[in-house]
């Protein structure tokens, strides 16, 4: 006990760089999916491969653009002919990520390589100003720049 009194400083310091060392292991393993635009690179530079578990009404009302449905339920029988090569980046998305967490697990089960989910699903998307499509409406909301905003403003004037 006297070695702790008389070494208390030194105890604390080892103490405080031991937690600052563990910190980022603590932090990563509570991260929950893929950023809007991690998944937009490996969409781009791996091939990846969208795919919406949301119920087929909800597809209906709004996806990112390109995702395939595929709902929760039927996974496991639609997976396999959806995506056929089980090394490609396989990204998951629904409206707020619960789904596509546990359509990451499912994906492990039939052995994809790389299964991920979008954390905060689809609002993160939006919020990412990354273009919807409705397929009740059957066009896509594209997110505005200040490009397209001068282009319409544009083509009023004429």
């Amino acid at each position: 006990m006297k070695f702790f009194i008389d070494n208390w400083l030194l105890l604390s310091i080892a103490l405080t760089s031991g937690g600052l060392l563990i910190w980022p292991l603590l932090k990563g393993a509570t991260a929950k999916g893929l950023t809007s635009a991690a998944a937009v690179t490996l969409i781009n530079r791996e091939k990846g491969v969208l795919i919406d578990v949301s119920e087929p009404e909800e597809f209906a009302q709004a996806h990112a653009i390109g995702a395939k449905n595929c709902p929760l339920n039927q996974l496991e029988d639609k997976l396999p002919g959806l995506v056929k090569n089980k090394a490609v980046p396989v990204i998951f998305v629904c409206p707020t990520g619960a789904r596509s967490l546990r359509a990451v697990a499912v994906a492990k089960t039939l052995g994809y390589a790389q299964p991920q989910a979008l954390a905060s699903g689809l609002k993160a998307w939006r919020e990412a100003n990354l273009p919807i499509e409705s397929s009740a409406a059957g066009n896509a909301q594209l997110p505005v720049t200040p490009a397209t905003s001068a282009k319409t403003t544009a083509d009023k004037a004429t």
